[in-house]
């Protein structure tokens, strides 16, 4: 027969605890002063009354509780506030209040009007009991109530055992020897506001001289800093910096042969100069990266740099660890592919090489030789073709140290594989917002990575295009297509970012048809770009930046919702902040090429008014004012036009100070 439990059980259950990510495996994350909502389905046998807390604290620190609510069908609530980076934990805790218990059935009884001398004294026992625990006033004050309880007149005895001071210090030592706690504790990661918001623009330094076919130095990217920042982006992202290898060098176009002058491929690193840990001398040096990454800070905005673990045949792994590569039966190194594609200047690493712990080593002083020197954001190329536990152990121990590194993942891969990255570490993800142009395939994927349990632990960074990556839609929906794809990836989430000088410049004409690759591309040689000639696209990136900076709603992906329209070819979205102070609506015109117009809901009194009510958006964009009315209101966008990105304001309010209104 089963044997009896060594300890009498608990009759409280804690289950369904909300956060959790893979069963308690992996944290959630936040950033520092975001909430944590913690809910969990707690209950027990008859009909006893329950208390239970979320139960938190900063690693290795001190608990701290917060009391939780009970709602809907034995559904508790509560919530806290993160406040340092690091690691947090937090769990829920329940168990009996007997005292509250009593104290329930003691009003309910005393107002049906029956004898409740017994329950008094049960009730002064109850109180003697927790003072027992106590010391001092408190325990003294518990006695005082225990004594009216059990000798004082019948309604002292009744208004003493329902007096909320005394309710107040019993639930506050109450006795939870017979609850339960939910296992496992749960974890948190919390990072800096720049893992959840933040404007990314990429560039390469090779194309950032001042005179054409020169070869740009790091020292050219310093001149183009006050122009990102004047742009207001919060950091700037350089493709692969180290040297580029020479054996089986692709040329323009990436033909499979190089002419003398032309530069390879920054993802084919390694050569005589050395691998990851050095520049490309056509860049500069160390001390030119070094004054680089050091001025942009000046400017408010952080480098971060692309780490691709992959090699070309020169670099300095593949003679002093040949172990560290796969061999093909004669002993040659097995270049990269992607059949029928050939990378023939790219040899793949072997994580699971024999020597797999010191090359994992290696690997990991790479990222923390960079952080070493100030760079603490990274963008990891083609993560998901490498082992899931080598990143899992990697972020860890680069974070041990520099708790604000920040990852994003480059992994345009299958769903499963892109969530799993997410949640092992990688701090910001890309998504496939570069291939969701339609207004049910945006509302559908964005709804998703905000509204469901996805958000805890992976966070969007769309990219409106990449080296990689030029869309039909872009290819094909000229400049109007650049400009609404930029006002979506810039309000639709809060970290966003473009390939710069191709999306500024409106560049859509891929190699070939039917393919996503940019002729003349910067991945195989140098390109000119016009840094001083004014550009409407560039005014339309420094209004959106600074739209974002000055509207707290547009900073988290949390209060994401997409309302109706009555035309599919208009998207109509809104973010707010919790306390409705700061409320942004945005309608889009998702057709490059026609005038579309439509109704579109305001979803009034989820906004905090009146049904009726008149109220007044401004568009952000242009300052002008229009004047809605109720659910139902008329919009209409050309391709010129493109979008409103309009900020709501109940009627009464007085801080409107422009005149432009219709």
């Amino acid at each position: 027969m089963t044997a009896h439990p060594k300890q009498t059980p608990s009759r409280v259950v804690v289950e369904a605890v909300e956060p959790e990510v893979g069963a308690g495996r992996f944290p959630i994350k936040r950033t520092v002063g975001e909430e944590v909502a913690v809910s969990a389905d707690v209950y027990a046998d008859g009909h006893e009354v329950l208390a239970a807390v979320v139960r938190h604290r900063p690693a290795d620190g001190e608990w701290a509780e917060v009391a939780m609510t009970p709602g809907h069908n034995d559904r508790w609530t509560a919530s806290f506030t993160v406040t340092e980076p690091g690691w947090h934990e937090y769990t829920v805790q329940a168990w009996i209040d007997r005292f509250a218990g009593w104290r329930r059935d003691l009003s309910k009884k005393f107002e049906a009007g029956q004898d409740v001398a017994s329950e008094l004294l049960e009730g002064a026992e109850l109180v003697r009991q927790t003072a027992d625990r106590l010391h001092g006033a408190e325990a003294d004050r518990l006695r005082a109530f225990a004594e009216t309880l059990s000798r004082c007149e019948p309604v002292d005895r009744v208004r003493a055992g329902l007096d909320s001071e005394l309710a107040g210090v019993m639930a506050s030592h109450a006795d939870r020897s017979g609850g339960a706690t939910y296992e496992p504790v749960l974890r948190v990661w919390v990072d800096r506001d720049l893992a959840r918001f933040g404007a990314w623009y990429e560039l390469f330094p090779r194309s950032c001289a001042d005179e054409p076919g020169k070869h740009g130095m790091f020292q050219d990217v310093e001149k183009r800093l006050p122009y990102v920042a004047g742009m207001g982006f919060d950091v700037l992202y350089l493709p692969p910096i180290h040297p580029i290898g020479r054996a089986y060098r692709k040329g323009a176009n990436n033909s499979l042969t190089a002419g003398p002058d032309d530069p390879g491929s920054p993802w084919a690193i390694g050569g005589p100069e050395g691998g990851h840990k050095v520049v490309d001398p056509r860049l500069g040096t160390l001390a030119d990266f070094d004054r680089l990454v050091k001025t942009a800070q000046g400017f408010g905005v952080e480098i971060a740099l692309d780490i691709a673990f992959q090699c070309s045949p020169d670099h300095p792994y593949v003679k002093e660890h040949p172990s560290w590569f796969r061999h093909r039966p004669d002993g040659t190194i097995k270049y990269a592919e992607n059949p029928p594609k050939k990378y023939q200047d790219i040899y793949p690493l072997d994580f699971e090489c024999d020597d797999w712990q010191s090359l994992w080593t290696e690997l990991r002083s790479v990222f923390l030789f960079w952080a070493d020197r100030g760079v603490r954001v990274f963008r990891v190329d083609n993560p998901h073709t490498k082992p899931f536990r080598f990143w899992e152990w990697l972020i860890a121990g680069v974070q041990e140290k520099y708790p604000d590194a920040i990852f994003l993942s480059e992994a345009f891969t299958r769903p499963k594989v892109m969530k799993h990255l997410a949640a092992l570490g990688f701090t910001q993800s890309y998504t496939y917002f570069t291939w969701r142009n339609d207004k049910h395939d945006l509302t559908e994927y964005l709804t998703e990575l905000t509204q469901t349990d996805v958000r805890e632990y992976l966070r969007p960074n769309l990219f409106a295009n990449t080296p990689d990556i030029l869309n039909e839609y872009l290819q094909h929906g000229g400049p109007a297509a650049f400009r609404v794809r930029l006002i979506l990836a810039a309000t639709l989430a809060a970290a966003y970012g473009i390939y710069g000088p191709p999306f500024e410049n409106c560049v859509g004409t891929p190699v070939k048809p039917g393919s996503e690759e940019y002729l003349d591309s910067e991945k195989y040689q140098l390109r000119h770009w016009d840094w001083s000639t004014p550009n409407p696209m560039r005014d339309l990136i420094a209004r959106l930046n600074d739209i974002r900076r000055r509207h707290p709603a547009l900073q988290s992906d949390r209060r994401l919702r997409f309302y109706h329209t009555d035309n599919d070819r208009l998207i109509f979205y809104g973010k707010s902040t919790p306390d409705l102070s700061n409320v942004i609506l945005v309608a889009a015109n998702l057709d490059p090429h026609h005038t579309q117009s439509g109704w579109v809901r305001v979803p009034v009194e989820e906004l905090g008014m009146r049904p009726h009510s008149s109220y007044e958006v401004e568009d952000l964009l242009t300052g002008v004012f229009y004047l809605w009315h109720g659910e139902t209101n008329f919009v209409s966008l050309d391709p010129g036009a493109t979008a409103h990105v309009f900020r709501l304001w109940p009627r009464g309010r007085t801080e409107r100070d422009s005149d432009h209104f219709v």
